[in-house]
């Protein structure tokens, strides 16, 4: 478990570290703002495209083999990146870091998948949880603190090499010969509606988050006129947010189950979608007041999300007992690749209030799909 949330943590990190650094990205590199937040939408992109074949290859080849190949591309481009100057090289960059976050952090789920099933792996998937949440406010934190993109590749490239040497200190799973074809397993997991509906969910919620985050050190630089360093000091309250969700599902999980506790987290994530669309609508109130509710409800989104994720990823996985590597992994290509469309399209989204609208829809349709469950 202490591997597996090194690996989350530093996973999530490569892109919250980056996040403060948007507006230098945009000086340094002589790009639009548009260009500059592509360089996080190709990153979930990218952690999201091979995230089915990583599945196989945790199959086929062995978690540790899997773990490794995931690592080693991620080290690598995060060590190119931090002496690139070219605008282009940035985005081929930042996308194969991607492919390697992305197999290195669903890697890593399949090996708690490995330890059971049911509300126990909620609880496990909520300790990871709380490892993403470090990375979401320690990353965005420390980012602001080095004030520049070279030294946040720094650290990635730093801590995605001791992730390499945990991954070679424990025991994991070997391969195995798997008869089924491997196309053939997903269409099979496909036709499962308690796995599908779930893990829609679990993407759209993510997506919100993404969307916020490509959004935020625009809105909150710009807007707002934070220096890059209170914006990354903003990091720590968001994390902590993000804490009290995953505190919430340990705590409750054994208690009130996985699907309640993702009902809970999506209604709380619309209840705030639609609360922050009203402060956009409303441009009488005073900005000091306005920061401190925007502060306020993205912490209220943060908090549903860290209560949804785990929670549908669980329900999701368990229902398909068969192939746990296999489920965890299209559970999270399908949450990566919403999110990676959402992130895709919120390069566009320059206005508060459109933006916001997004979101609540995005989190409106997860409240819906896991209401949906809850009533058959």
């Amino acid at each position: 478990m202490a591997v597996a949330c090194l690996i989350v943590f530093t996973a999530q990190m490569a892109t919250t570290i980056y996040l403060p650094s948007l507006p230098l990205i945009e000086r340094d590199f002589a790009v639009s703002r548009s260009f500059a937040a592509l360089s996080v939408s190709l990153f979930v992109v990218g952690a999201a495209a091979p995230v089915v074949l990583w599945g196989r290859a945790a199959d086929r080849l062995g978690r540790r083999a899997a773990m490794l190949a995931a690592l080693g591309l991620f080290v690598a481009s995060s060590a190119v990146l931090i002496v690139n100057t070219s605008p282009a090289w940035l985005l081929v960059l930042r996308s194969l870091q991607g492919i390697g976050a992305g197999g290195a952090a669903i890697i890593a789920r399949i090996v708690v998948r490995d330890l059971g099933d049911g509300d126990a792996l909620a609880q496990r998937l909520s300790v990871l949880s709380i490892a993403f949440v470090t990375a979401l406010g320690g990353g965005q934190f420390a980012g602001g603190l080095i004030g520049g993109w070279q030294g946040g590749f720094v650290v990635l490239t730093a801590a995605g090499v001791l992730c390499a040497l945990g991954t070679l200190t424990i025991p994991l799973r070997e391969s195995r010969a798997e008869k089924t074809g491997m196309v053939r397993i997903y269409l099979r997991i496909l036709t499962v509606p308690a796995f599908l509906r779930p893990t829609i969910a679990a993407g759209l919620g993510f997506a919100t988050i993404v969307l916020l985050q490509e959004v935020a050190p625009f809105v909150f630089q710009q807007h707002f006129g934070l220096s890059a360093d209170q914006y990354g000091a903003l990091g720590l309250l968001f994390g902590l947010a993000y804490f009290a969700g995953a505190l919430l599902v340990n705590r409750l999980a054994g208690r009130k189950g996985s699907p309640w506790l993702m009902r809970a987290g999506a209604l709380i994530m619309t209840g705030a979608g639609l609360l922050t669309v009203v402060l956009w609508l409303v441009p009488a109130i005073p900005l000091t007041a306005a920061f401190v509710t925007f502060v306020a409800l993205y912490c209220g989104t943060t908090f549903g999300q860290a209560a949804l994720f785990p929670s549908s990823m669980a329900v999701a996985v368990s229902e398909v007992p068969g192939h746990g590597a296999y489920a965890v992994a299209l559970c999270g290509f399908v949450a990566q690749s919403i999110a990676g469309l959402a992130a895709t399209f919120a390069v566009l989204l320059h206005e508060n209030v459109v933006w916001a609208s997004v979101a609540t829809v995005l989190s409106l349709s997860a409240f819906l799909l896991v209401r949906v469950k809850a009533r058959e």
